[in-house]
């Protein structure tokens, strides 16, 4: 499974003696093994791609840094040759009661109230294994076209997924979203945030993971919430005090819906054709 060379590595990294690595839970993309030490357990990932885990590294420590909402903290990042490891914090969770989905929405709120001049991030990352470009932009409007849509919709025509007659040219996308894209300010986001990319502390504390962060409107921490479940209803009842519905957030949750379709079309095949044609022949 790892070799005597890989191991150094990574206990050099955690300046720990490692007693044993096995296979955990947990990462869809990378690997995920649980490291016990002499002192505390430490979740491990591992992939090929060393900039995937980097930009988790990042991304993870980008939040941790606002001191809104908590993530595992990173213990450990190297590589050997072409082995990239990601050593976290492993955290013992539960399945959340309905305050601590109360918790998770004041604090997700108080999140994406961490704003920037502009849209984008410092370093392009990853939605999964797809390549997600960061690039700043002044309007989220030329943003989600430009580096969220229409990167997502020619890989689907390239994988021969999406026929170029159902793709609308950007300028056709720019007219259509420009009265739901007005007044958006840049919100921190975790940028992938589905049930399986939160957890619930056994003392009941959330904690994000697996982000894929960026600035960006604070509707698609949302959308993707409610794209496959697994969120409360005092979840959205307490991240809408604080964070209020305008009279397109349901529009606009539809319309960032189509992104995360897009990804999973061109990640897992065309059992999510019929979702992204939907979304494209309601508005186009």
């Amino acid at each position: 499974m790892f070799t005597k060379q890989q191991i150094q590595v990574i206990s050099d990294h955690l300046g720990e003696k490692i007693i044993s690595i096995n296979p955990a839970s947990g990462g869809d993309i990378a690997d995920s093994f649980l490291i016990t030490t002499d002192s505390n357990p430490i979740f491990l990932k591992t992939h090929h791609n060393s900039n995937l885990l980097k930009s988790e590294k990042i991304g993870l420590e980008t939040i941790n840094k606002t001191k809104t909402i908590k993530t595992p903290e990173v213990l450990g990042y190297g590589k050997l040759d072409t082995f990239t490891f990601l050593a976290l914090e492993w955290i013992d969770s539960k399945s959340p009661t309905s305050n601590e989905f109360t918790i998770l929405g004041k604090q997700l709120a108080e999140l994406h109230k961490t704003n920037c001049d502009k849209f984008g991030f410092e370093a392009n990352n990853y939605i999964g294994s797809l390549h997600q470009s960061n690039a700043y932009k002044n309007n989220w409007n030329d943003f989600y076209i430009e580096e969220r849509l229409y990167p997502q919709l020619q890989l689907a025509h390239q994988k021969g997924l999406l026929n170029q007659s159902k793709i609308p040219s950007k300028d056709v996308m720019k007219s259509s979203f420009f009265e739901y894209f007005k007044n958006i300010t840049p919100s921190l986001l975790h940028g992938d945030l589905w049930s399986g990319n939160y957890l619930i502390s056994t003392s009941g504390d959330p904690y994000l993971i697996d982000p894929s962060v960026y600035f960006g409107h604070s509707e698609i921490d949302i959308a993707m919430s409610k794209l496959f479940g697994g969120f409360g209803t005092s979840f959205y009842l307490e991240y809408h005090k604080i964070i209020p519905k305008d009279q397109f957030t349901d529009i606009r949750v539809e319309l960032y819906q189509l992104y995360y379709l897009l990804v999973h079309l061109n990640l897992f095949g065309r059992s999510y054709y019929s979702s992204v044609k939907h979304i494209l022949t309601k508005y186009f």
